[in-house]
């Protein structure tokens, strides 16, 4: 079961000793620096958890899954996560 946003104002809640509505106002901020800095193609670097990687993709042929016909995807952009090698060694319990 995945951590939902709830879930993390809880948690913050608890190991703080906040109130709800001041946990889930500074996971509410967080979110929206981490993602006004990706959305103006910035990286995001959170030491001991990971990176957040804005990446270009080119255009290119795909199909229409529903009807087979052959088509051209738009470039676009896309968001690539890498974790850290202490989170990735915590993963591995190493």
């Amino acid at each position: 079961m995945p951590l939902t946003k709830v879930q993390l104002v809880e948690s913050i809640c608890n190991q703080i000793g906040m109130t709800k509505n001041r946990s889930a106002e500074i996971l509410e901020t967080c979110l929206e620096i981490i993602k006004s800095t990706l959305e103006s193609g910035e990286d995001v670097l959170i030491s001991g958890f990971g990176k957040f990687c804005v990446r270009e993709k080119k255009e290119r042929r795909g199909r229409n899954p529903a009807t087979g016909d052959a088509m051209i995807l738009a470039p676009r952009k896309v968001v690539t996560f890498k974790c850290s090698g202490k989170l990735k060694n915590m993963i591995n319990g190493k």
